[in-house]
């Protein structure tokens, strides 16, 4: 961005048309922009920050931190600006968020609303396939559709967001004691297409991109629905998470026939992990996360491989058998009492210990549904 404040833009008369292109800007990129912040722009980066009551080093790193470039001292900030580093400051002064914290806030948003932004705006345009009027070009299309979009939008953002909020502060609330809230245990699986290096060079990049966006469609829709948290998509990999050892397996194993059954996906391979990991800024790290992700790496074609914790976990828990012999067993005795024998979900099948680069040695363990159940 590279605007100045020394007038250009003016007419002959000395008026302003707020229309006009500032020192070689698009017109329209600015009426677009006007559009969407809802005002003109006013303030140069030193003006905003002293309106907002911030210093001019904490007003630039709550800036970079959103995802934003530097812009010198351009007149290109808005009332609106001032306002969220004065929101921010204010949070810092009132004790509430640490400074660290409030640039935590800014960073996490500005990158998360960064890719839902550029998506959808290349969803809006890339569902036009021609333009309303004759000679239209895509570009002039896009500022009426902005302008009838953008408000429902923004109330369905809000909405959105309220809810995924609800769903958070639940989950602590659940949590056993205050450091669950930031090392928890969970269980933590990766999602990988096979061969999805061969396929980028024999696929047009337009059916390579419907093929990862079905794949990301699925997986999204599959996680959400029985339970569990999509982390982040990685093009041909989803990681995601689940409070429930239960809840992952079945994910997992719902992934895989999902896509076995469907000819125009390629195979798929899942591993999976139990235990202690840190959540930061909506991502998971930790030693569980990287076993998870070897174990995807190792695991065979439509198949899912859990590490021994996991497969501990599903026992104790009563959704697996130590064995199919110990299965056998419970199932006589329950007999023999007159009673149900115990309704195993999942069958866990030992597979032979190897080092793992990094981890040591790892026993993994191949997961199943038991039995044909749902």
């Amino acid at each position: 961005m590279t605007v100045d404040d020394t007038g250009s833009g003016a007419g002959g008369d000395g008026r302003v048309d707020p229309h006009a292109p500032d020192n070689g800007e698009d017109p329209l990129a600015l009426r677009l922009e006007q559009l969407i912040l809802g005002a003109e722009r006013r303030y140069t980066p030193f003006q905003a920050a002293r309106s907002a009551g911030v210093s001019m080093e904490l007003a630039s790193r709550f800036w970079r931190a959103m995802g934003f470039a530097d812009i010198g001292q351009a007149k290109a900030l808005t009332e609106a600006d001032v306002l969220a580093l004065r929101r921010l400051a204010g949070l810092v002064e009132a004790g509430l968020l640490s400074e660290a914290m409030a640039v935590q806030v800014a960073r996490s948003t500005g990158q998360t609303t960064a890719r839902l932004a550029e998506w959808q705006m290349d969803s809006f345009l890339e569902g036009l396939t021609e333009p309303p009027e004759p000679g239209m070009t895509r570009t002039e299309v896009t500022y009426p559709i902005v302008e009838l979009l953008l408000p429902e939008l923004e109330e369905f953002l809000v909405y959105v967001w309220r809810r995924q909020l609800a769903a958070s502060a639940g989950r602590v609330v659940q949590s056993a004691d205050d450091e669950e809230m930031v090392d928890r245990r969970l269980a933590v699986g990766f999602a990988d297409l096979v061969g999805f290096t061969r396929l980028t060079r024999r696929m047009e990049e337009e059916e390579l991109g419907e093929l990862v966006e079905a794949f990301e469609t699925t997986a999204a829709d599959l996680v959400a629905a029985r339970g569990g948290r999509l982390i982040k998509t990685l093009g041909d990999e989803v990681l995601f998470a689940a409070d429930d050892a239960g809840v992952a397996a079945d994910i997992a194993l719902r992934l895989v026939e999902t896509l076995a059954n469907d000819e125009t996906m390629p195979e798929l391979r899942v591993g999976m992990a139990f235990g202690t990991v840190t959540t930061r800024m909506g991502d998971v790290f930790g030693t569980t996360v990287n076993l998870a992700s070897r174990l995807t790496s190792i695991a065979p074609r439509d198949a899912v491989l859990v590490d021994s914790a996991f497969a501990e976990e599903l026992t104790r828990t009563g959704e697996a058998p130590v064995s199919e012999a110990e299965a056998a067993e419970a199932a006589a005795a329950a007999e023999k009492e007159g009673e149900e024998p115990p309704a195993y979900r999942f069958a866990l099948q030992p597979m032979w210990q190897r080092p793992v680069r990094g981890l040591g040695v790892v026993e993994p363990w191949l997961l199943a549904r038991r039995d044909g159940r749902p």
